[in-house]
């Protein structure tokens, strides 16, 4: 089996090399040999380690009857869609890594692939199997819920901030530093790669035909010192999650965002810069995956798994089933989200305070489940309120910040972060 591979950067460089370096057990799962023969990238006077050779001249390279399957590995959105949407038109197998292009285009491409192999385990988790584990594994299940981790760089800016008590700038820097988080990190703590991945498994689960702007996403940047403090107290963690659930036959809510959880849950226990998922369907309780969700040879062994796929014959719909065969669900309104939320408030120290606080949350239909204050400095003349709420509808919680955002005691916008138990 002949293979291109569109984009030998980080991953494509680890593609090109683990299919040679590891030819004969690779040729022993697959039952052919998978040869990659072509790369594609846009400057070849960069040096890179693929030992194949290489073209910028794609159009060449996507006409070519001797290929096989097309690893398409570019990045991006719209460009992308239009070569992969070629190369199915050609009748061709794709594999991706490319969650953006699915995030926005997973249906258009699954009708022109029909029956066309077309992998993309790699666009979620990295060398994490959630997509087949979805798509084969728990097939006879209804999926009640998919909560998971599924960005590093922020989970290792949170660990840093949960166990070594940095502050968010710090804890940033050090993941730059380390290569974990880019130059302009807001694709990453701002939630938007998670929302990418969280509708990939969304559509797999259930048929949800949402795109990002449809859902809720929001990220760690205004998470502080103080928040740690609370979920130290308190017995949480903080981690920034995507959240898939069921709400009933016809409807799925679909969110990304931090949340305090359990220290004992299983997914408090995914640190630094790793992902986990955890799936719970009607015929069993929780299975959790747990793994790498980034870097080259993690990324490329799913890559190459989905190949092994295509060589032996592997012809499974896109997403898992026949669309006529299931009701896709629709994704509930964002202010009909239902859970447990936290608040913190900081406010001048005047008698008072604290009555017209909780006056304002019980005419929002918001019922308090505890509270803490911050011990005060000295030196300072406002305190940090801390409140959790009994499960509340997310459109009474925002009325009611907006409220208080308005009033003169108010120090500092309020800040609010959803529980999940």
């Amino acid at each position: 089996m002949r293979v291109a591979i569109l984009g030998v950067g980080t991953v494509g460089n680890e593609v090109a090399n683990i299919l040679i370096e590891n030819e004969k057990l690779i040729t022993a799962r697959a039952g052919v040999k998978i040869e990659p023969v072509i790369g594609v990238v846009r400057d070849l006077s960069k040096k890179r380690s693929a030992k194949i050779p290489l073209s910028d001249d794609i159009n060449s390279v996507i006409n070519r009857d001797d290929i096989d399957v097309f690893v398409e590995l570019m990045g991006g959105v719209e460009k992308p869609y239009e070569i992969v949407s070629e190369i199915l038109k050609r009748k061709k197998a794709v594999v991706t890594a490319n969650k953006a292009l699915l995030a926005y285009h997973r249906y258009e491409l699954e009708n022109l692939a029909g029956s066309t192999p077309f992998g993309y385990e790699a666009s979620v988790a990295g060398g994490i199997p959630i997509i087949k584990a979805l798509r084969e594994g728990l097939s006879a299940n209804k999926i009640e819920k998919i909560i998971g981790i599924l960005n590093g760089t922020s989970n290792y800016i949170l660990t840093n901030m949960m166990q070594k008590n940095e502050n968010f700038e710090d804890a940033l820097k050090k993941a730059q530093e380390l290569g974990y988080a880019e130059a302009d990190p807001t694709f990453d703590i701002g939630g938007f790669d998670a929302a990418h991945k969280l509708l990939i498994l969304a559509s797999i689960a259930y048929g949800a035909q949402g795109r990002p702007e449809d859902i809720l996403i929001k990220g760690i940047d205004r998470i502080s010192k103080e928040d740690i403090y609370f979920a130290h107290e308190f017995e949480y963690v903080i981690k920034l999650l995507a959240i898939a659930k069921r709400i009933d036959e016809s409807r799925v809510e679909l969110r990304v965002h931090p949340a305090l959880i359990p220290q004992n849950a299983m997914l408090s226990k995914v640190g630094g810069a790793m992902n986990g998922v955890s799936v719970f369907g009607d015929c069993m309780s929780e299975s959790m995956f747990y793994g790498p969700g980034a870097g080259g040879r993690a990324t490329a062994s799913a890559v190459i798994s989905d190949l092994i796929d295509i060589a032996r014959g592997n012809k499974s719909p896109i997403l898992g089933y026949k669309k006529e065969l299931e009701n896709d669900f629709v994704i509930s309104p964002m202010s009909e989200i239902r859970t447990k939320y936290y608040l913190r408030i900081r406010v001048k120290d005047e008698k008072g305070v604290l009555a017209k606080i909780t006056n304002i949350l019980s005419e929002n239909n918001l019922s308090i489940d505890s509270f803490l204050q911050k011990p005060k400095q000295k030196t300072e003349e406002c305190v940090t309120l801390f409140f959790t709420t009994h499960t509340s509808l997310e459109a009474d919680v925002k009325r009611a910040m907006g409220e208080l955002d308005a009033q003169e005691f108010i120090i500092q916008r309020p800040f609010m972060i959803r529980i999940e138990e």
